[in-house]
């Protein structure tokens, strides 16, 4: 990205959160609203939010945490201390956005429910995460990403055709429930500006996922029977998917006539054009096998990049398939500046991502590693709801912050 971008407020800076989250799809939520600018009052027991004892640790110290907590501000609070439970009150008063993503009812016996904050602050707007919801049949029901991808539908179309149902290689529920909740909170915030108003946003990791799965519900509807799993191809068109090559996979991504024919002649086969079990992409589809063969003959003379190459230069979508180090280190990733290279006590020279989005307005790059459990306590207390140094002290001094 270029380096002028005049300097200009981020989307949400003046947007202070109130952040009861923990462990991966609240804190996703909010580290989406860190990154443009939102003030994120992360409030965390005396332990600490469960993540930072999870996950990839280095010297005690949790990498995962890392990630997703970035440019926030924790304040330790027992929110089953009454004292520290006015304290989060005060500041719910002061705040837009209250996060949570505790069992539906947790939020309620602790006293930091919708109700009881809209009561505080009635343009609130209240963004509750959980596995299924605040009502309905499953509501109660507790759940992790993994049980979200295995109920949604998600891991039943996930896997190789004859094997068992797998799920996603990262936390896809998880993740996918803290972009919607973002999202959500986002527009809460715009039709605030308009109607004045807050509101109650309910995001369910198991609506999330569902919501992700256009082509197999269509084709289920269509067809009547729920689609089952089909490796690395897709399940309605080809040649579209991972094939080999001889040093290993690529994928190829045919979805029309005009892209079958330049894949023909790229090929040297221009007539399985012509072929009957080839004319359409229905056809090509039931017939995927005969096509694979075809499509592998050719490719297996062939390193990855150099059938790659050849595809793209007629205009074949086609790619190799990289890993997680690829992914990360290369010009792309450099050039859309989609991390910050920060230095960490603990991890050293470590890259805490950005969300991807580029704002024209918005210069990227200024990330700040996650907060040390409570540090922000006093200057919170000081700047929010305005207490003297004095009363923060007795505060500190008695761990009640």
């Amino acid at each position: 990205m270029s380096q002028s971008i005049p300097s200009r407020p981020r989307p949400l800076e003046g947007v202070r959160v109130l952040d009861f989250t923990r462990v991966v799809a609240g804190p996703y939520c909010t580290a989406m609203m860190a990154d443009l600018g939102a003030y994120i009052m992360k409030i965390e027991p005396p332990t600490g939010d469960d993540q930072r004892h999870m996950g990839a640790m280095v010297d005690g110290g949790s990498a995962n945490f890392e990630f997703i907590n970035r440019n926030k501000h924790s304040l330790k609070l027992d929110l089953k201390n009454p004292e520290a439970l006015e304290i989060a009150r005060a500041l719910a008063a002061k705040a837009d956005v209250v996060v949570e993503n505790f069992r539906p009812g947790v939020a309620a016996r602790l006293g930091i429910d919708y109700a009881a904050l809209k009561a505080l602050n009635p343009k609130l707007i209240y963004c509750s995460i959980s596995g299924f919801g605040q009502e309905g049949p499953m509501a109660k029901r507790p759940s992790y990403d993994v049980i979200a991808q295995a109920m949604s539908g998600f891991m039943s179309v996930t896997g190789e055709e004859a094997g068992p149902p797998v799920f996603a290689g990262d936390s896809i529920g998880d993740t996918v429930s803290g972009l919607f909740a973002a999202w959500a909170v986002s527009s809460a915030l715009f039709q605030r500006e308009r109607t004045g108003e807050g509101q109650h946003v309910d995001i369910a990791m198991f609506d999330s996922l569902l919501s992700l799965l256009p082509t197999a519900i269509t084709q289920y509807q269509v067809s009547g029977t729920a689609p089952k799993r089909t490796g690395a191809r897709h399940p309605l068109s080809a040649p579209f998917g991972a094939f080999q090559a001889a040093d290993g996979h690529l994928i190829i991504a045919v979805a029309n006539q005009v892209l079958f024919s330049r894949l023909c002649a790229v090929m040297g086969k221009a007539e399985l054009e012509e072929d009957p079990r080839f004319l359409s992409d229905a056809l090509r589809c039931a017939n995927e096998a005969a096509l694979r063969a075809e499509i592998e003959s050719w490719a297996g003379a062939l390193s990855v990049e150099e059938a790659v190459e050849l595809l793209g230069a007629s205009g074949v979508p086609a790619s190799p398939v990289w890993d997680v180090e690829q992914a990360v280190n290369n010009e792309h990733v450099e050039t859309r500046q989609l991390f910050t290279q920060v230095d960490h006590p603990a991890l050293g020279s470590f890259r805490l991502p950005e969300q991807p989005v580029q704002f024209g307005t918005s210069p990227r790059g200024k990330q700040r590693p996650a907060p040390r459990l409570g540090a922000d306590g006093p200057a919170m207390l000081r700047d929010v709801l305005g207490w003297s140094d004095e009363a923060i002290t007795d505060l500190t001094s008695r761990n009640i912050i």
